[in-house]
C-alpha cells in the first residue's frame, strides 16, 4: 500500500513488456507522435520498476544478513542492517513520491509564468525573487529551462516572466505552485523602512507536445507584436519579433519571444493559448461533475497558497498544508520541495 493505493508491480511489468513488443513492430515509427507516446510510457514505467527492483533485492540482502546475525552475534552487521535501513527509507519515500506523479499531464514539461500584483516596484521585485526561486529549484533538479518572454519593471524586479521547464514530470512536480503567492518584509524601496505586503501570482501550464483539437476564431484573437526587451531579448533579433496574443472571450494572454521571428512566437504562443483553453474546459468539466457529486472543490489559482514573511518574524507557510519553515532565504534559494511534496500528498 502507498499512501491509500496498491502497485501492482508484475502488472506493469507485463506492460512494459508489451509496449516493447509494440515499439519492436516494423511500422512502429510510422505515426511518429503514437510512437514517441509508447516510448515514454515505457521509460516512464522503468522509472518506478527498476527502482522497486533495486529496492527489493536491498531489502533482501538485509534480511538474509539478519538471519546471519541470529548466528553471529556480530556488531559490525548491526551497523550495516541500520545503515541500510534508512537509505532503504528514502529509496522507498522517492518511488512514493514517483507514484504520486500519475496525472494526465504530470510527465511533461511545464510552463511557468509571474506576474506582479498591484503595487508597482515593490512588487516587481517580488515577482523576481520567486522568478529567481523557481530557476534555483530547477537547477537543483537537472532540469532545462528555456526562457520564453521576460518584460523589465519600470524600477526593479520585473513586469512579466514566462519560462520553459524541461524535465521529466516538471508539470507533476510544479502544478501546485500555481496560485498567489504573498510576501511581508521591510521595503528596500521605502526610505522610512516600512513594512510591506506583496502579492505576485504564479501560474502553471502543462508543455503538450501533441496536437490540441481545439478551434480558436480569428475574430477572438488580438494579437501584437514589439521589440523583444530585458533577459528575453537576448539572441533574438531586433525587430518587432515578440509577439502578444490575447484570447479576447476569456482574457487569456500569451505572450513569447524566445523564437526569430513574429512567425514562430505566434505559433507558440497560440500552441499555449490552446493547452490553457483545454486546461481551462476540463476544469469546467471536473467542477461541474463535482456539483453534481455534492462535493466542494477549492481552486487554488487566484487564491493565496504560500505567505513568506521575512519581518517581525521569519516564516514561509503553505495554507494548504500548514508546512511551515523559518529559514526563509533557503526557500527563496530554491528549497521548495517540502511544499512540492507535502501538496502531491494532499492530492493523493
Amino acid at each position: 500500500m502507498i499512501y491509500g493505493g496498491h502497485f501492482d508491480a508484475d502488472k506493469k511489468k507485463d506492460e512494459i513488456k508489451k509496449l516493447e513488443e509494440e515499439s519492436n513492430k516494423s511500422d512502429f515509427w510510422n505515426n511518429r507522435d503514437t510512437a514517441n507516446e509508447v516510448i515514454d510510457k515505457i521509460n516512464n514505467l522503468k522509472k518506478i520498476i527498476d527502482p522497486l527492483e533495486e529496492l527489493q533485492d536491498e531489502i533482501t540482502s538485509n534480511l538474509e544478513m539478519i538471519k546471519l546475525l541470529e548466528v553471529e552475534n556480530d556488531y559490525s552487521i548491526l551497523t550495516s542492517i541500520a545503515d541500510d535501513i534508512k537509505n532503504i527509507s528514502k529509496k522507498l519515500e522517492s518511488i512514493r513520491l514517483l507514484l504520486l506523479l500519475n496525472g494526465k499531464y504530470d510527465n511533461e514539461n511545464c510552463i511557468i509564468e509571474i506576474h506582479p500584483g498591484a503595487g508597482g516596484t515593490e512588487s516587481c521585485d517580488w515577482a523576481s525573487m520567486l522568478y529567481r526561486m523557481y530557476t534555483r529549484w530547477c537547477e537543483s533538479k537537472n532540469y532545462k529551462i528555456e526562457l520564453l518572454d521576460y518584460q523589465d519593471g519600470d524600477t526593479a524586479g520585473i513586469k512579466s516572466v514566462s519560462l520553459l521547464v524541461k524535465g521529466n514530470n516538471a508539470y507533476g512536480y510544479l502544478k501546485n505552485e500555481r496560485g498567489v503567492h504573498r510576501l511581508v518584509r521591510l521595503s528596500p524601496f521605502d526610505s522610512n523602512n516600512r513594512r510591506h505586503t506583496s502579492f505576485a501570482s504564479v501560474e502553471v501550464t502543462p508543455d503538450i507536445k501533441k496536437d490540441i483539437d481545439i478551434e480558436i476564431d480569428d475574430k477572438d484573437l488580438k494579437i501584437d507584436v514589439y521589440r523583444s526587451t530585458g533577459a528575453g531579448g537576448q539572441g533574438v533579433n531586433t525587430t518587432d519579433s515578440a509577439v502578444r496574443v490575447t484570447h479576447l472571450p476569456t482574457k487569456i494572454v500569451v505572450t513569447c519571444q524566445n523564437e526569430r521571428s513574429q512567425i514562430q512566437n505566434k505559433e507558440h504562443a497560440i500552441q499555449v493559448l490552446k493547452t490553457k483553453l483545454l486546461l481551462l474546459e476540463e476544469e469546467k468539466q471536473e467542477k461541474e461533475l463535482n456539483n453534481i457529486k455534492g462535493e466542494h472543490q477549492n481552486i487554488d489559482f487566484g487564491s493565496q497558497i504560500r505567505s513568506y514573511v521575512m519581518h517581525p518574524y521569519s516564516m514561509v507557510k503553505d495554507h494548504r498544508t500548514n508546512i511551515e519553515t523559518s529559514n526563509v532565504s533557503k526557500v527563496l534559494d530554491g528549497d521548495i520541495d517540502m511544499f512540492i511534496e507535502e501538496n502531491l500528498k494532499r492530492g493523493m
